[in-house]
């Protein structure tokens, strides 16, 4: 990847998932040298805090079971507003959750600018849960567990959440890591063509084909590539810090050939980090692992690594 000026933007919101932690998730990232990383690397960080997010006067659904949905609303407009003006100012927009409800402002703010610029947005969503969920099918309430349905343009969301002008297509998306859905997601997913890589399919085929035949489709398309990076997609016994934990997840090595593979390809044009829960870690492990992806996503070399001390 090219030198880029990173826009780092914190989202601290825990109101669109079920546990308390990943609101301190930004902090976590910047103690952990995310930005110092990447200026290592030789990228510019222009470090634009975290948003503002205030309380908000209570929004009923006819789900009784959604909650802070007023919060997830306010955010998700803030969130699309800051991504769409970094990426206007040629900046590359790096999203630190907080919980996926994120990318229900980061997506679509940044499909605003791809749009706008001529090009069609992809998505790579690597998360061990598909998100697939509308207001309306949701048993938990967690908003977390909607933003694919809502930046492709699912009915289910009018009036609370504006129209994702444009939407994603759901063919234009591919998951990777999946392992937890649900019958209501399952469908959806099917009936729309998103393209989903579960982990049976990586243990039987590996990351590289799969990755590879989406890359090539989203350059042949002149496109440009928002990469969602949930920690659950990681196995929890090397990123324990999250409150969506699945057992078997991706490995190290599959996670960083992911990313150096991202990096070759020249094409992400944005990130979200999202779901890292600090208060569940083991002395910032899985916060460090962020970083380290982070930094094969921007051209780190495994030559380039310093070695630990366990």
């Amino acid at each position: 990847m090219q030198n880029k000026t990173v826009a780092l933007i914190g989202v601290e919101v825990q109101s669109g998932a079920g546990q308390k932690g990943c609101v301190m998730g930004p902090a976590a990232l910047r103690i952990a040298g995310l930005a110092e990383a990447l200026i290592t690397m030789g990228h510019q960080v222009v470090d634009q805090g975290d948003l503002p997010l205030p309380p908000q006067p209570r929004r009923e659904h006819p789900n009784r079971a959604i909650h802070d949905l007023a919060e997830a609303i306010d955010m998700a407009a803030k969130v699309n507003e800051a991504g769409f003006a970094a990426a206007q100012a040629g900046m590359f927009p790096m999203f630190l959750g907080g919980d996926h409800s994120v990318a229900m402002g980061s997506v679509p703010g940044v499909t605003r600018h791809a749009a706008l610029s001529g090009k069609r947005q992809f998505v790579l969503w690597l998360d061990a849960h598909s998100d697939f969920h509308t207001l309306l099918t949701t048993e938990s309430g967690n908003i977390h567990g909607t933003p694919v349905a809502y930046f492709c343009g699912q009915s289910g969301f009018e009036g609370y959440f504006p129209a994702p002008d444009p939407a994603v297509l759901p063919d234009d998306v591919m998951m990777m890591g999946i392992r937890s859905v649900d019958r209501a997601d399952n469908d959806g997913l099917a009936q729309l063509g998103v393209i989903v890589h579960d982990m049976r399919a990586i243990d039987e085929h590996g990351v590289v084909a799969p990755l590879r035949e989406f890359l090539d489709r989203v350059r042949g398309e002149n496109g440009a590539l928002h990469v969602s990076l949930d920690v659950d997609f990681l196995d929890p016994l090397i990123a324990p810090a999250v409150g969506t934990t699945v057992p078997g997840g991706a490995t190290f090595r599959e996670a960083h050939l992911i990313m150096e593979m991202l990096h070759d390809s020249k094409l992400v044009t944005s990130l979200d980090l999202v779901e890292l829960n600090p208060f569940l870690d083991e002395r910032g492990r899985t916060a460090r692992l962020l970083v380290d992806l982070v930094g094969s996503l921007f051209g780190r070399k495994v030559m380039d690594r310093v070695t630990r001390a366990a």
